[in-house]
């Protein structure tokens, strides 16, 4: 069940807050514990053991590991928790990707297994063992009981593919939330301009990278309309179902923290991963980085802590050559950038902003390139001045998506807002209202009537 399904926007959603809001609040948890378990239940059946016995593993292993005061025991117990929860992970996400390359550099035949990834699962396990780990390091404390534990690691706005919310974050509203008007109305309207992203631009984005990557003849536009379409797709696809996530968080009572802040106006790489998928970059620096020795450590070691992180950040989003050399392409770019750019791009912003936006477009061509060569050549294609430069194809699909890449550009930007807030001070509420009631129609009518409608980060 994905948010903009019809199924969850006029059956799931409604039901859930309709029976959320009449019961007393002591069984609020209760309610969306249940509604969460079937949420994932719905999508993945078969697999919701390895969620429920990540919850219940994870909650008494804390349990265990706050009650030991002998130190060495303490950590053998956290290294073991760590064990177990990866170990999971890596045989449902990368075993096959294990055995394929053992039989490739060996020349075996070990047979693959028929393993189907359970949704969420790099989620929810970043989640369990950031509490585990927090709670060895006395951050937080453990959980007043294994139904409040359950509800915030099953909690539906941001099971499936987040943001990663810590336990400290939502620690006290776990127990004692707001539910009023104001924060569902937040809710609501957050809920929307996510859906909006997701279904007007994200997808329509999808559509064109598609029709104009099967075109019989290619031309040096049509790699760079392409390439831009993807990024944009990736962002306003994930960034909207951040804001989707968010927004339910409002409306149940909790504040998830931000997990993108207009990356593409990033003026130079460094500050584009402090904007982009901010809950994953805030985890990795946190708990791989840092007790690397992160940068108070001689440069080599700081060079050779990025690059263990970023190579990690590529295997997370996938068991695929592509995304570790991604992950690669971008530990490389932070490490040129900390030993010369970055103070030159922070000087020139114009600049910075080119660099960035170009870097950042050539990565996530690898990013969806599962077969290295393509990508490489689909690259080498975006710079060949040999390709003609436009051709009848491509100048029709760019007339005809060419007002809505003009959209997804201005809005990929934060100047825009200041634009809303002057005319927001000129507009009645009610004004308001209906603009984000015709959003609302728009996106349904675009659900029912489109065939095409992933949410690209499902499959991390």
């Amino acid at each position: 069940m994905v948010f903009s399904s019809i199924s969850f926007l006029f059956y799931f959603l409604p039901i859930t807050l309709l029976i959320y809001n009449i019961v007393p609040k002591k069984l609020r948890n209760t309610i969306l514990l249940i509604a969460s378990l079937f949420f994932y239940f719905y999508g993945e059946p078969k697999y919701i053991i390895v969620l429920l016995f990540s919850i219940i593993f994870n909650y008494y292993s804390a349990k265990i590991i706050v009650n030991i005061s002998n130190k060495i025991t303490k950590k053998l117990l956290l290294i073991s928790n760590l064990v177990i929860n990866f170990g999971i992970l890596i045989y449902f996400k990368y075993f096959n990707f294990i055995i394929d390359n053992l039989n490739m550099i060996f020349n075996l035949d070990i047979n693959l297994y028929k393993i189907v990834l359970p949704i969420g699962i790099s989620f929810f396990t970043f989640q369990a063992t950031s509490y585990v780990i927090d709670i060895y390091n006395n951050k937080v404390k453990c959980a007043n009981s294994l139904k409040d534990f359950a509800t915030y690691l099953s909690l539906f706005p941001q099971l499936i593919a987040g943001p990663i919310v810590r336990y400290e974050t939502v620690s006290e509203e776990l127990i004692n939330r707001k539910n009023n008007l104001e924060l569902f109305s937040l809710g609501t309207k957050r809920f929307i301009i996510g859906l909006s992203k997701k279904v007007l631009i994200a997808n329509v984005l999808g559509e064109l990278v598609n029709v104009l990557g099967g075109i019989n003849e290619q031309s040096l536009i049509s790699f760079w309309i392409i390439a831009v379409s993807a990024t944009l797709q990736l962002y306003f696809d994930f960034s909207g179902y951040s804001d989707m996530a968010i927004g339910l968080g409002k409306m149940f009572g909790f504040n998830f923290l931000e997990n993108f802040n207009y990356p593409l106006s990033a003026t130079n790489i460094t500050d584009f991963w402090r904007r982009w998928h901010i809950s994953l970059s805030s985890w990795f620096k946190d708990y791989i980085y840092i007790p690397l020795g992160g940068s108070r450590c001689k440069k080599i070691i700081n060079y050779r802590n990025i690059l263990i992180v970023w190579i990690t950040t590529g295997l997370w989003h996938g068991a695929s050559w592509n995304f570790v050399i991604w992950g690669f392409y971008y530990g490389i770019l932070l490490i040129i950038e900390k030993r010369f750019l970055l103070n030159f791009m922070k000087k020139h912003k114009i600049i910075g902003h080119l660099y960035t936006f170009i870097l950042v477009t050539i990565s996530f061509v690898i990013f969806n390139n599962d077969n290295l060569f393509n990508g490489l050549n689909f690259i080498q294609n975006m710079f060949n001045i040999n390709n003609k430069i436009i051709n009848s194809e491509t100048w029709y699909y760019l007339k005809s998506y060419g007002v809505l890449l003009i959209i997804a550009l201005v809005l990929s930007f934060p100047n825009y807002k200041l634009l809303f807030k002057k005319i927001h001070y000129k507009i009645l509420d009610i004004l308001e209202i209906i603009i984000y009631l015709i959003l609302f129609v728009l996106c349904i009518a675009f659900i029912v009537d489109e065939s095409f409608n992933p949410f690209l980060y499902f499959r991390f």
